[in-house]
């Protein structure tokens, strides 16, 4: 079998789910999941529809053309279709910080990643042992004030000669650039804890556990040129106490950055995430 995943949006109006349906079933296809949302505000409908294929009878490209002279024509639709058969090729971007690539590189090892990680990147050295550990290439791309435009344009030729699709910044501690992120919108995710804007700087752990927070956090999101302000993809929050100490506040953060980035991850290569208006919908 094979399975395909459309992801559509456009503006409210009848007929939009009986007609997919009509043509997924004319196409040969069972759908086996599917689920939709209305935005009242803005009157815009969303859906994500899963199907299955017999092999021999699957002409993607075909199915795709189809779509767009028929559907897409005539509900004026924004859209995408991709297939399970395709495995999204996904670049790590690290700095000194490991705990975020050690729990991706293990998920990735058993199996739970349905992704292939051709390269990881580093502005660092310190984290090269890691990637030799699983056998993956290691590309060192020092950034300092005055070489960050050329550490881009190297950045840039690896990502296109690995034909990345996706970037997750596993802890990278450098800012993204506008011409990074026009090439890959909505397609580079970052991890950090979630006491911005109230805690900023280098310490922030120090500076809640003097201010006495009941709460610490984890926030994923896509990046844009608007610092740590893109659409957000997943968060979690843990709960302390007088009790924690510093170090306490330290070692609940990275757990939580580990599982919110995981489940971003996950979230993006399932194709369960659509971006609108600087805002995501999730379809678990």
């Amino acid at each position: 079998m094979n399975k395909i995943t459309l992801m559509m949006h456009c503006n409210d109006q009848p007929g939009i789910i009986a007609s997919v349906s009509n043509f997924i079933a004319q196409n040969g296809g069972n759908i086996v999941y599917i689920d939709q949302h209305v935005d009242r505000e803005q009157n815009i409908f969303f859906m994500r529809l899963e199907s299955e294929f017999e092999k021999d009878i699957l002409d993607l490209d075909a199915l795709k053309e189809a779509f767009k002279n028929t559907l897409v024509k005539q509900f004026v639709m924004k859209w995408r279709i991709y297939t399970s058969e395709v495995k999204p090729r996904m670049a790590l971007f690290v700095s000194k910080y490991d705990h975020c690539l050690y729990d991706i590189l293990g998920r990735y090892n058993s199996g739970e990643l349905n992704a292939e990680i051709p390269f990881i990147l580093s502005n660092h050295l310190d984290l090269k042992p890691i990637a030799d550990s699983f056998n993956i290439p290691f590309y060192h791309v020092p950034v300092t004030k005055d070489t960050k435009a050329e550490a881009e344009a190297k950045q840039l030729e690896i990502l296109k000669k690995y034909k990345i699709d996706f970037i997750v910044l596993a802890r990278y501690m450098q800012i993204i650039s506008p011409k990074l992120i026009s090439e890959y919108p909505n397609k580079i995710i970052n991890i950090h804890h979630s006491f911005l804007p109230a805690f900023v700087g280098a310490k922030p752990y120090h500076s809640a556990y003097k201010r006495g927070v009941k709460i610490i956090g984890a926030t994923s999101h896509y990046v844009t040129e608007d610092l740590d302000a893109g659409p957000i993809i997943e968060q979690d929050v843990a709960r302390v106490s007088h009790t924690h100490a510093i170090e306490d506040l330290i070692a609940k953060g990275r757990d939580l950055e580990k599982i919110v980035l995981a489940t971003a991850i996950k979230l993006h290569i399932n194709r369960k995430v659509m971006v609108f208006n600087n805002k995501t919908l999730i379809f678990y």
